[in-house]
């Protein structure tokens, strides 16, 4: 597996979903790739801690 490049799906900037990400991803049985960069994920964590939804 070679690190593969994807954009952000919210903000549109190419990100880099590395080989131990994969992996990561692979060993807790998550198919799809990520679709947002790191900090459009935290952003929206946070906006989704804000209205009550939990972590």
């Amino acid at each position: 597996m070679a690190d593969k490049t994807l954009v952000c799906k919210d903000c549109g900037k190419e990100f880099v979903f590395t080989e131990g990400e994969q992996n990561f991803y692979k060993e807790k049985g998550f198919d799809n790739e990520p679709q947002r960069c790191v900090d459009c994920r935290k952003a929206r964590k946070q906006q989704n801690n804000n209205r009550g939804f939990r972590r």
